[in-house]
């Protein structure tokens, strides 16, 4: 017997839905009843209030991030997870619907409501919750549910990491297919475990489509960076929660962070960048702060864009492709800030002194003024305000001989500005590309909004002071 996980996701989403609209039901009921706080007419009727409530409370959830990976979820954190995300709810819910009642008549009566509404809504949606996630823990237990899995290595490791999980983390769901080699083990793991070899790592692309795996498990050193450089860009841009053996040193600098109280510790190497309420939070920013440039800032680009046109001869602005988020390409715009034919002799990186950039092209670097045009980029979706900028794949092939990793910068929008751009300035060649590339990767481990927030100051101090490159 399988189950399709698409029905559990229904299941869960309907289940919040449900444990919604009951917990506003008893809750109305309280109040008229109990209360006797409601004057008729002056609240929203039960079934439309019903429908809009439970509405809101999944869209309040999935902006909280309960609709991701909730298999692996634990009901424990989760009631804490769900109670900071009901009391955020709760006090929505009272400013615009609560706090206009006339039917309440005191302060006193005002937060006896709302912490009342609060309870209910916790211990309904609580109860759901924690019932469903406990089914889908036992569907899992039973393999009703499971994960195909594929390990990363055919030495004495990959056989503790296979033994240790079917013997004592029957709970994580994991489906062995195989393993993939990476060519210098000096014995085989297949006579003890009958798992098939599914050939070299190299392979594995091929391998994780076939298989339809889901997850892989490097069984590897964490300190052999090449094998684990190599399979970070194979993965690179796949849904697969990749995992590795943690070593003695790692535990102790307190870098393991285990989801049950039993079972094998392992590194889940993270790649979700952004939290769903900061991801959503950012494009809204994005959105807003391009309407605003490109509405009440359009007497500034007029005049920019009068001033390039007199000063040189050429069209106003200048469209290049460039590589944007998953590899996808599209067309940046800019103010032209070089002559005509500028490229004529095959693309090339710009410099401090290039005679193909003009006397108005250079104020407009040093401020940044030629990159406003991109919030049009931007409003469309194609970049965002902050985020690694984006190249030319005539050089990102050059950049990859040298940087392989150079693919992680795809796995987010590419930006107008960056903290690469901001610590280093323009990059002349690619060897300065790609060191440049360290601080891009930084910023994609570390994203949040106070980094975007801390760029954009820097970026704004860089424009009024011309401290561009």
């Amino acid at each position: 017997m399988t189950i399709s996980k698409k029905a559990i996701r229904l299941g869960y989403f309907t289940s919040d839905v449900l444990a919604a609209t009951l917990a506003w039901l008893f809750f109305y009921w309280y109040r008229n009843h109990l209360m006797e706080d409601l004057k008729p007419g002056r609240f929203f009727s039960l079934f439309y209030s019903s429908v809009a409530i439970s509405l809101f409370w999944c869209l309040m959830y999935g902006f909280w991030g309960f609709y991701k990976d909730y298999f692996r979820k634990s009901r424990i954190k989760e009631l804490f997870h769900l109670a900071s995300a009901v009391s955020f709810g709760v006090i929505i819910i009272f400013l615009f619907l609560i706090l206009d009642d006339d039917g309440t008549e005191s302060y006193q009566k005002y937060y006896r409501t709302t912490l009342t509404y609060f309870l209910i809504h916790l211990v309904f949606t609580g109860f759901f919750k924690v019932w469903y996630l406990t089914l889908i823990k036992k569907l899992i237990w039973h393999q009703v549910i499971n994960f195909p899995t594929l390990i990363v290595g055919n030495g004495p490791a990959a056989w503790e990491i296979f033994h240790d999980i079917t013997n004592n983390s029957r709970h994580l769901g994991l489906n062995f297919k195989g393993f993939v080699s990476l060519g210098d083990e000096s014995e085989t793991m297949e006579s003890k475990t009958y798992l098939p070899d599914l050939g070299h790592y190299r392979d594995m692309e091929s391998v994780i489509e076939q298989q339809k795996i889901e997850q892989v498990i490097l069984a590897i050193e964490a300190t052999d960076h090449q094998h684990l450089e190599d399979i970070l860009n194979i993965t690179e841009g796949k849904k697969l929660i990749i995992s590795i053996l943690p070593d003695i040193y790692q535990i102790l600098l307190g870098l393991v962070r285990v989801q049950h109280v039993f079972g094998t510790p392992l590194i889940e190497i993270r790649q979700d960048l952004m939290p769903v309420w900061q991801m959503v939070i950012k494009r809204a920013m994005d959105i807003s702060a391009s309407l605003m440039v490109l509405i009440l800032g359009s007497p500034f680009l007029i005049t920019v864009a009068l001033i390039t046109k007199f000063t040189s001869k050429g069209p106003i602005l200048f469209f290049q492709e460039r590589i944007g988020k998953n590899g996808i390409p599209f067309k940046i715009i800019k103010f032209r800030s070089m002559f005509t034919d500028a490229e004529k002799l095959g693309p090339s990186l710009s410099s401090t002194h290039d005679p193909r950039i003009t006397p108005w092209g250079r104020f407009m670097r040093k401020t940044r003024i030629d990159e406003f045009p991109q919030f049009f980029n931007v409003l469309i979706g194609e970049m965002s305000l902050v985020g690694p900028r984006p190249e030319r794949q005539f050089f990102i092939d050059q950049i990859m001989v040298h940087a392989p990793h150079y693919r992680h910068l795809n796995r987010v929008r590419p930006g107008i500005t960056s903290l690469g751009q901001v610590k280093y300035g323009y990059a002349e060649n690619v060897e300065e590309m790609v060191r440049r590339l360290k601080f891009d990767i930084i910023y994609i481990e570390n994203m949040s909004l106070g980094m975007d927030f801390r760029i954009l100051i820097y970026t704004v101090l860089t424009v009024l002071g011309a401290k561009g490159k």
